[in-house]
């Protein structure tokens, strides 16, 4: 069956792609994808291996006469994002991401597209597949469980792979280098409830969606809504007698949450007017950036009894006080957030409420004093947190010998110099530079644009510029 791919260039990365594009992969659900990682290993000879945890490394032999060349690994991740919009039906468990090109861009149709870091991935298995290239002796490092936690390189054994040069496929912004980033951790807080009798009023579902959502790193400083905030704000402050049987919303630690949905025993009319006067208040806040926030109030089935008061107030105290968006900017690099944090997160069941949330930092002790701010307000709530051990930043090395050949190397082809950047989010050079001793790493990618969220799309022609980058470097390097 014809795609809508088949005929961009360079045709192996985006042949790549679209078989990647079939296989369900999203976070701890990435062997299907290894499999077929392994699968075009094999069909190339070339050695490969998977350990314990699901990562693969291939190893292909230098180009005859380029043996002696430094070792270079490229690297990226499995796994994906995976989100959709409330009003499409698909399974990423069996179903393809279907795909439309839209003016230069390719997209996904109301879901993630993978792009993160299905590109990168597929221009590794191109460079594996292309016999007419010229480099040095190569390792692809497909890590897995990225997303949630960067946990497949936490994972990589110290003799996994022997490179010390790293060119990590995961960024976002094609004219840019990307050599430090963000350190960042998850706290998960339980908030006992307790709940008491229904009256026998037909309960509520009040839905806030429509928002952008986005990357809770990269989109952070955008200003962008969090529907789990905002409907709980607007909750808290209504004016009329409600009881709350439960707020939901959000799916990722590192998105920002698109939607939210709360159920309520209230009188209809009286919620709805008076709740619709708070969203128009909030629409306005808003009007730069959300311009499709929707609020309805609709009756609904009861999933469990109410809260008792107690219990309502200190769940949405906790929702309302709770930090969300940049804590602090970096005072060293202008423009550049050093500490946020992103309300992720909230279920309830009958006896709790849990609420994710994840700090990220370039500073060490600037984010654990955010996760500290978050442990008091869930105390004064009456709740517990558990803490994860969370990842390292990545420090700038100006005096990278890879980044200085890629400046030379992206200036001639380019006609212009590239912008030597750090991003506010995790990339697993940090983790990796712990475990190898001397390994010069630097990160780059084509144009990606609202990774994490269904309006994620990915630039088809710096695809192309990526992908001359891309093998132009390891030409050099060999």
């Amino acid at each position: 069956m014809a795609s809508v791919l088949d005929d961009l260039k360079p045709a192996l990365l985006w042949k790549h792609f679209d078989e990647i594009l079939k296989i369900p992969h999203c976070s701890r659900q990435e062997k299907a994808l290894g499999d077929y990682i392994l699968s075009v290993a094999q069909k190339n000879n070339a050695e490969s291996s998977r350990d314990d945890a699901g990562n693969i490394v291939i190893r292909k032999p230098a180009t005859a006469g380029h043996e002696n060349a430094p070792g270079i690994v490229l690297q990226g991740h499995q796994d994906m994002v995976c989100e959709k919009n409330s009003d499409i039906q698909h399974d990423f468990a069996k179903d393809p991401i279907q795909v439309k090109i839209e003016d230069d861009w390719v997209t996904a149709e109301g879901t993630t597209l993978g792009a993160d870091n299905g590109i990168g991935a597929a221009a590794a298995l191109a460079v594996l597949e292309d016999d007419t290239l010229v480099h040095g002796p190569l390792e692809l490092l497909f890590t897995v469980d990225e997303e949630t936690g960067l946990n497949g390189a936490r994972e990589l054994s110290p003799d996994f792979i022997k490179g010390r040069i790293l060119l990590n496929l995961d960024s976002e912004e094609e004219n840019a280098f990307t050599i430090s980033c963000a350190g960042g951790a998850d706290t998960e807080t339980i908030l006992p409830v307790k709940r008491s009798d229904g009256d026998g009023s037909t309960p509520l579902k009040v839905s806030l969606s429509g928002l952008r959502g986005g990357h809770s790193g990269i989109d952070i400083h955008t200003g962008r809504g969090n529907a789990i905030q905002l409907l709980a704000r607007m909750l808290f402050d209504v004016d009329i007698p409600f009881r709350l049987i439960g707020l939901e919303g959000g799916s990722k630690h590192n998105a920002i949450p698109r939607e939210a949905f709360a159920e309520v025993v209230a009188d209809e009319s009286a919620l709805k007017s008076a709740l619709e006067t708070l969203f128009k208040d909030i629409v306005f806040e808003y009007k730069a950036v959300e311009k499709e926030m929707q609020l309805t109030v609709e009756p609904t089935e009861a999933s469990r009894t109410p809260m008792d008061d107690a219990s309502q107030n200190a769940f949405l105290q906790l929702l309302v006080g709770l930090p969300h968006g940049v804590m602090a900017m970096s005072q060293e690099i202008p423009g550049l957030v050093e500490t946020s944090n992103n309300l992720a997160i909230v279920r309830c069941n009958d006896s709790e409420a849990t609420v994710v949330t994840s700090t990220r930092s370039s500073i060490f002790s600037a984010l654990e004093a955010t996760r500290s701010k978050i442990d008091a307000i869930a105390a004064l709530s009456g709740g517990d947190t558990k803490k994860d051990e969370g990842y390292p930043a990545w420090s700038p090395n100006l005096e990278s010998n890879i980044l200085k050949t890629m400046k030379k190397i992206y200036t001639e082809l380019n006609g212009k110099e590239p912008e030597i950047m750090a991003i506010h989010a995790g990339l697993e050079c940090g983790i990796i530079g712990e475990k190898y001793d001397g390994m010069d790493m630097i990160s780059f990618g084509p144009e990606l644009k609202n990774p994490h969220s269904p309006d994620e799309r990915v630039h088809i022609g710096s695809v192309e510029r990526f992908w001359k980058l891309l093998t132009t470097t390891q030409e050099k390097l060999a």
